[in-house]
């Protein structure tokens, strides 16, 4: 998470539909189908830094319900250490490299930069995450996911837990693996090759080709993984030609393609879980 692209992007406009409740002991916001229709199974998010209360988020949770006929989870799984969407702001201008206001200005916008990223790697190491994230995974698949597919979609921070997830290391009490499907958009922090090779349970990628976190040779080496006899049918890669880092979560939806990219990855994210 050393990237500062990790930390900068686009807060969208909306209003998220959905509500907070408290969920297998966390925190969530939940959201369903507008019109009356049975959901089809559950999808779990494991969010961007931003976490669980970012406007982006809540909104492709929404979207995700209503596209896909599916109940949303997008639960507080960083325990109130979420980066501040503040940052944005201080990441973009630390990253500007023209006039010499800015230069001069560097220093400050590193130290407010710096100040906000720490505290979040302290607090959401995977080490602390993982077992809040696979521990809820568990308890929706023994309560009310026993008889309902469950998927998980994580982007960035979340696209690793995501990963381990799909290891299907880890089962509930009833038997059952804890997903029955993942998508991950510009995962950061993967140990490649060792937690793609691990993979069991089907994961779809959505990446960038000008991703500065998870380079061309590091999606190559997946797409190789994943075309091996060993790898066949656990995962697909989509690359989306132009997008950086964040583009599913973040993107500047006043540009039509970063647009019509977080669009795509949301159908192919719907595609997939369709799929399983």
């Amino acid at each position: 998470m050393s990237c500062p692209d990790c930390f900068s992007g686009h807060v969208h406009q909306g209003t998220p539909r959905g509500e907070v409740t408290s969920l297998h002991g966390l925190q969530a916001y939940t959201t369903k189908p507008l019109s009356d229709v049975p959901h089809r199974g559950i999808i779990i998010i494991v969010p961007d830094a931003f976490g669980w209360e970012f406007v982006n988020n809540r909104i492709l949770a929404d979207n995700y319900a209503e596209k896909g006929k599916y109940l949303v989870y997008l639960p507080e799984f960083m325990n109130g250490h979420a980066a501040p969407v503040g940052m944005m702001s201080s990441t973009k201008e630390l990253l500007k490299t023209s006039g010499l206001a800015t230069w001069l200005m560097k220093p400050y916008y590193l130290v407010s930069t710096l100040t906000k990223i720490l505290p979040f790697k302290y607090h959401n190491t995977f080490g602390v995450s993982w077992p809040i994230v696979r521990d809820f995974f568990k308890s929706v698949r023994e309560n009310e996911g026993a008889d309902l597919p469950i998927y998980g979609a994580g982007f960035c921070w979340g696209g690793k837990h995501i990963v381990n997830l799909a290891a299907g290391a880890d089962t509930a009490s009833n038997g059952k693996p804890l997903l029955n499907a993942g998508f991950t958009g510009h995962p950061s922090l993967l140990e490649i090759p060792n937690e793609i090779e691990k993979i069991k349970i089907p994961v779809s990628f959505a990446l960038g080709d000008k991703d500065m976190v998870l380079k061309l040779p590091q999606i190559e080496h997946i797409k190789q993984i994943f075309a091996s006899t060993s790898g066949a049918g656990k995962g697909e890669v989509m690359v989306y030609e132009g997008a950086g880092h964040g583009f599913c979560v973040r993107a500047d939806l006043v540009q039509d393609d970063a647009n019509k990219q977080a669009d795509e990855a949301e159908d192919q994210a719907l595609a997939w879980f369709e799929k399983y």
